[in-house]
C-alpha cells in the first residue's frame, strides 16, 4: 500500500496558513512574519515535505517551464489559446504543462496552485475566462510572475485582451442597422456578473435607444440553443439573436428551423468566435473573428517582461474583426405585422 505523496496544501494546512505563504517561505522571494516561517519549516519538518526545485527555480528565473492554468482545455477558444502560448513558448526554448481547475471551491483551487507551483516553473499564463480562471489569478502569489488572458481588462494585471466589448457592440449595431427593431442575446455562462459580449450588446442598444430584451442563459453545450431557439420562435417579435458564441448559435438556428422558420428571412442569428465549422454552416454564420491563438501569443510575450523584470506596459488588446455571412439580414415585416409566416420544411435549414 502506498502512502499520498505529502502536497504544499497539507504543510498549509498542518501550520494553518494558506498555500501562497508556504509558496512564499519556499520561494524566499518574499517577506514573511517570523512566527508563519517557523510554523511552515516545522509543517515541513513534521510532514517530510520534500518540495521540489520550484522555489529556487522561481527566485533565479532560470526554469524553461511555463504553467498554464485554465478551466477547460477541450472548448474551441481555449484550445486555441492554449496552443497559441505553446507555439510561442516552444520558439522561445520553453515547454508548457496544463493545469484544470473547473470549481471555484477553495480547496480545489489550493490543490491547483499547489499542483502548479510545486513543479519548477518560470512563470504561470491564467485563462480568465470563467470564475475558476478569476478565482486563481487572485489567489496566485505575488512574487510568482503571471499574466491573464480574457476579454475584458481588468486594472492592475498583467493581461493580453480580446475587446470583446466592442465587438459585441458593433455586431449589435450591425442588426440594427440592417432595420431589427431590437436585438435579442442568448448568452453563454460569464466569468463574472456579466461578460464584455454581454456588455457590449446593451451598450448598442442603449445607443440606439432600442429596447433591451430579457437575456436567454444557455449553458456551454450546443443543445442548450436548440432549446432557447424553440422559445424564441414562439415569439413574433424576434427577428434578430447575438449568440455568446457560434455553437450555441448552431444550436439556437437548429431550434428555429424544427419550429418551422427561416433563417436570415424570418429570424437573423448571428455568433461569436468564427468556429471552423462557422462558414460551414447552413446558412454561413454571420460572426465575429476572435484571434484565440494571437492573444495566446502576445500572452507568452507579455510574460516573457514580466519575468525578466520589464517595467513597460504589461497589457494588449485586440479588436475581433466581424465577419458577415448570410445568417444575418433585413428583417421580415410579415413576421411582426402577421404574428408569424408561412412554414417551410426542416430542409430549408441547418
Amino acid at each position: 500500500m502506498t502512502n499520498k505523496a505529502t502536497t504544499i496544501a497539507d504543510v498549509a494546512a498542518r501550520a494553518g496558513v494558506s498555500v501562497p505563504t508556504v509558496s512564499r517561505v519556499l520561494t524566499g522571494a518574499a517577506r514573511v512574519s517570523q512566527g508563519k516561517r517557523e510554523r511552515v519549516e516545522n509543517a515541513i519538518q513534521e510532514l517530510n515535505f520534500r518540495p521540489s526545485a520550484a522555489a529556487r527555480v522561481l527566485a533565479s528565473r532560470k526554469s524553461q517551464v511555463i504553467a498554464i492554468i485554465a478551466g477547460d482545455t477541450s472548448r474551441y477558444g481555449y484550445a486555441e489559446t492554449i496552443r497559441g502560448v505553446e507555439v510561442a513558448a516552444r520558439a522561445e526554448g520553453y515547454t508548457v504543462m496544463i493545469t484544470v481547475v473547473e470549481s471555484t471551491d477553495e480547496e480545489e483551487l489550493d490543490r491547483a496552485i499547489s499542483a502548479t507551483l510545486t513543479q519548477a516553473i518560470a512563470g504561470v499564463v491564467v485563462l480568465k475566462f470563467d470564475p475558476p480562471g478569476v478565482a486563481v489569478l487572485h489567489r496566485l502569489p505575488e512574487d510568482v510572475p503571471a499574466v491573464a488572458l480574457s476579454g475584458i481588462r481588468e486594472v492592475g494585471v498583467p493581461q493580453a485582451v480580446l475587446d470583446e466589448t466592442r465587438a459585441a457592440e458593433e455586431l449589435t449595431s450591425f442588426l440594427l442597422d440592417l432595420g431589427h427593431v431590437t436585438v435579442h442575446h442568448v448568452r453563454v455562462p460569464p466569468s463574472r456578473r456579466e461578460d464584455g459580449r454581454t456588455t457590449g450588446w446593451r451598450r448598442a442598444l442603449r445607443k440606439a435607444d432600442a429596447p433591451i430584451p430579457t437575456v436567454h442563459d444557455a449553458t456551454w453545450e450546443p443543445r442548450s440553443g436548440l432549446e432557447v431557439g424553440r422559445e424564441l420562435a414562439l415569439d413574433p417579435s424576434v427577428t434578430a439573436v447575438f449568440c455568446g458564441n457560434d455553437e450555441i448559435a448552431m444550436g439556437v438556428m437548429r431550434g428555429l428551423v424544427e419550429s418551422g422558420l427561416r433563417i436570415p428571412d424570418d429570424v437573423s442569428v448571428v455568433g461569436f468566435d468564427n468556429h471552423p465549422l462557422a462558414e460551414m454552416w447552413s446558412p454561413p454564420l454571420t460572426t465575429v473573428e476572435q484571434d484565440f491563438a494571437g492573444m495566446g501569443r502576445r500572452g507568452f510575450h507579455l510574460l516573457l517582461d514580466v519575468m525578466n523584470g520589464s517595467d513597460g506596459k504589461h497589457y494588449s488588446s485586440e479588436r475581433p474583426r466581424l465577419i458577415v455571412r448570410s445568417s444575418a439580414d433585413k428583417p421580415n415585416p410579415l413576421r411582426q405585422t402577421s404574428g408569424g409566416t408561412d412554414r417551410r420544411p426542416l430542409s430549408e435549414g441547418a
